[in-house]
């Protein structure tokens, strides 16, 4: 397949534009609706916050799918209506959530009724796995929809720090683009492009500090995204590589929330209730500044991805070299972390 890369940084550019632009507004539009995020105990900040600058991501993207949809060779615009329906139901879910606080169970309920929007539009994953293929594509329905809710809280629930769920979104989105690239579907590097442009332009004012937070609007909207877009352009074709590489792009906050579950179960605390366990939390309680915590999950964040990218492309060199560059750097974080530590609490004596 032939790329038009000019096409991909219109999109890219043109996200990033509307985006940037944008945020004040929603800035604007969240004091006027009251939707502000008070300080709390588990919070990071001291201050009220306007917090549904997911406004402006969402119109980024959408505004450029819509302003590039007649140079888009798109495959199956059913497929694409019925995303964006469930798109936009997300979003105005994540409004009036962060208005009013709705009950976890509403929310759930909503967001799986998007996540039905797309699989009746034909988003579906087709696993294959010999010897299961048969079973896992009878379940495509019920996986998808495990897909697609699950993504949509997991970036959901990794929002806790300035510029945290926008970086890291905006990086899943860069490496689901390179995928997408290399599978052909252009559909999806377009969407991918624009949700990644979209991140970015809305990133200035939401990094540390922030004036604005994505809130519930831009996060589930961006974990929604995310998901469907995995499915247009990753397990399409990929086979049997599909799912640990579109988990792998999305390995911190994927992984965070897997965590979060078994802690939470291990308390015997309801699964949607709120906690300061996260690595973010952790990260913080260990002596990092936001924005040190940020970075260093930004950095994982991106080799999960480009480990991602390595095992599509099967380089196992250069994967194996990365793999062990990790595994030495990770001890070295954690020795020169301990020293301090333990001159800290000497000097402290």
């Amino acid at each position: 397949m032939v790329h038009d890369w000019v096409l991909y940084i219109a999109a890219f550019s043109t996200a990033f534009a509307i985006s940037n632009v944008m945020t004040p507004v929603a800035m604007k539009v969240s004091i006027k609706l009251g939707a502000i995020d008070q300080p709390k105990a588990r919070g990071m900040h001291n201050k009220p916050m306007p917090r549904m600058g997911g406004l402006a991501i969402y119109l980024g993207f959408m505004l450029t799918v819509f302003l590039l949809y007649r140079f888009v060779q798109y495959g199956e615009t059913r497929k694409l209506i019925g995303f964006m329906i469930g798109a936009s139901i997300i979003v105005v879910l994540g409004m009036f959530d962060d208005v009013c606080d709705l009950p976890a169970k509403l929310k759930f309920f909503v967001q799986i009724l998007a996540a039905l929007v797309a699989i009746f539009s034909g988003i579906r994953i087709h696993v294959v796995m010999w010897p299961v293929t048969h079973v896992l594509l009878t379940l495509s329905g019920p996986i998808t929809l495990l897909w697609i809710v699950g993504v949509t809280n997991a970036v959901n629930l990794i929002d806790g720090l300035d510029g945290l769920a926008a970086g890291v979104s905006s990086i899943a989105a860069i490496c689901l683009m390179v995928l997408c690239i290399l599978t052909g579907d252009e559909t999806a590097v377009v969407l991918t492009a624009a949700l990644a442009g979209s991140c970015l332009g809305f990133l200035p004012r939401n990094f540390n500090p922030a004036q604005i937070f994505m809130g519930d609007t831009g996060a589930t909207f961006l974990g929604y995204t995310l998901a469907v877009t995995s499915i247009l352009g990753v397990f399409k074709g990929y086979a049997m590589l599909a799912l640990v590489v579109s988990m792998l792009c999305l390995g911190f906050p994927i992984f965070d929330t897997l965590f979060a579950i078994i802690r939470r179960l291990a308390r015997r605390q309801p699964i949607m209730q709120a906690d300061r366990g996260h690595l973010h939390h952790k990260l913080i309680d260990r002596g990092f500044s936001q924005k040190q915590a940020v970075m260093i999950l930004y950095g994982i964040s991106t080799i999960c991805g480009v480990i991602a990218i390595l095992l599509a492309i099967k380089n196992a060199k250069v994967l194996v070299v990365i793999l062990l560059t990790i595994i030495v750097l990770s001890f070295l974080i954690y020795f020169f972390n301990h020293r301090r530590k333990n001159k800290e609490e000497h000097n402290n004596q």
